[in-house]
């Protein structure tokens, strides 16, 4: 066993957990397939990610036994791996006795069929394992919602090939289906229905979401969002800053569902601290799109604290991972601030964490021990109350700049004097020199 696995390695303690409704302790192989022509443009290692998929696994409690990487100069359509390759794993499946086969990489429904034969064991793979995280983390009616979405779209594709009794005929009436329809045909039906169903309810909660963002803008509270690579340590300086007791491990995906609370910063008074979910590497799309409801708070934040693992050996990597992220989104390059916050320095040499609280732009801090939290405080309000509060005179007919006001400052009183509207506002230079354009 190698000391990766040694070290991420479970109890072999088999059983089911009834909270959760799920089983757990399944002995598992977990396969890196290293493609030489991808893994030159890799911004981290291979080792670093084979550590992350063994923490992937590790997180749905699979019992692994073996992690190794499989060189794959050409993949192959049928089989992804080599005929040779598969031969080995097979016998390291015997020798294990594994169940699950776990391929930190995208693998098609012929690759999987092909080699669950082959192996005599599940498989997996990275889109697959992060689902399965997230179905066993989700608490609410909203987020158990998601990852179903996210589950149905991802097996929509695996349909075809995957049963073979998925292409017989059945009788049937009316919506039942008509006469010869094959069983593959009604799967597809009902699956089709099913997710329309779910998205017509994620939709009643964006909706929802959206009325609630509406009614902290017009009582002009601000919203700060955390985002940041999973277990950065997001939900322990959420817990930090606002004395709330989110669930905070040692764990990929820990935090699932969003969770906010109030917070004070100096100057400012009142403001809103959103947590989320935490984003990785190869982030499977039917998930971004799953949770975009719930990722509309991050894009419809005043600020967002980027929070990095300033300890981690891939932060770089992972950090780009996220701006990544961002972009899809849309609010990477938007004119909201984005503030780096460099968490875990009191994992690091003195000598280096001084060095990083000097960067400019970023703040870094120990949420776990409390370091650098009043200056993270601080370098919030600035952000949310950049430029001074200011009076703008306004003619009561003149709805239009009213209106742009109130959706893009924080809007601090109004009444009417001399014929005019007083509207005292603050508002960012950027937001300054927008306003300044009508």
């Amino acid at each position: 066993m190698t000391p990766l696995v040694e070290g991420r390695r479970r109890a072999a303690r088999r059983g089911f957990d009834q909270d959760r409704g799920t089983s757990f302790g399944a002995p598992a192989i977990v396969v890196h397939p290293l493609v030489p022509a991808r893994a030159r443009h890799a911004l981290r290692s291979v080792g670093a990610r084979l550590e992350e998929i063994v923490g992937l696994a590790a997180a749905i409690r699979l019992d692994v036994r073996d992690a190794r990487v499989l060189t794959v100069r050409k993949p192959s359509p049928g089989l992804l791996l080599g005929k040779g390759q598969v031969a080995e794993l097979a016998g390291l499946v015997r020798a294990h006795g594994a169940e699950v086969v776990v391929v930190d990489g995208s693998v098609s429904p012929i690759q999987q069929k092909n080699l669950e034969t082959a192996l005599g064991a599940k498989l997996i793979d990275r889109t697959h394992l992060i689902l399965e995280i997230f179905g066993e983390r989700a608490a609410t009616a909203e987020g158990r919602l998601q990852v179903e979405l996210a589950h149905l779209e991802y097996q929509a594709g695996r349909l075809v090939r995957s049963w073979t009794h998925l292409e017989r005929q059945r009788g049937g009436f009316g919506f039942l289906g008509g006469p010869g329809e094959t069983q593959l045909e009604t799967d597809r039906r009902l699956l089709a229905d099913r997710i329309a169903r779910i998205r017509r309810s994620l939709e009643d909660v964006r909706r929802t979401r959206g009325l609630h963002r509406h009614r902290r803008q017009k009582a002009t509270v601000p919203v700060v969002a955390l985002v940041g690579y999973t277990n950065a340590g997001k939900s322990t300086l959420f817990n930090r800053l606002t004395g709330a007791g989110v669930l905070t491990a040692d764990l990929l995906f820990a935090t699932l569902d969003p969770t906010m609370r109030r917070i004070e910063l100096p100057g400012v008074g009142r403001a809103i601290l959103s947590d989320t979910v935490g984003f990785v590497s190869d982030l499977p799309t039917e998930l971004i799109a799953a949770f975009r409801a719930t990722l509309e708070e991050v894009t419809e934040a005043d600020v967002i604290l980027h929070v990095r693992d300033a300890a981690h050996p891939d932060s770089a990597a992972q950090a780009a991972d996220v701006r990544a992220i961002l972009a899809s989104l849309g609010v990477l390059h938007s004119e909201r601030p984005i503030l780096e916050v460099l968490n875990k320095i009191d994992l690091l040499e003195p000598e280096v964490a001084a060095e990083m609280a000097r960067r400019p732009g970023t703040v870094a801090v120990s949420a776990r021990e409390g370091q650098g939290i009043d200056r993270l405080l601080s370098a919030i309000a600035a952000a949310l109350g950049d430029g001074a509060v200011e009076t703008i005179r306004l003619h009561p007919s003149d709805a239009r700049r009213r209106a742009w006001l109130h959706a893009h400052s924080s809007v601090l009183g109004e009444r009417e004097e001399d014929g005019l509207l007083h509207m005292r506002v603050r508002l960012t230079p950027s937001a300054r020199a927008r306003y300044a354009a009508l």
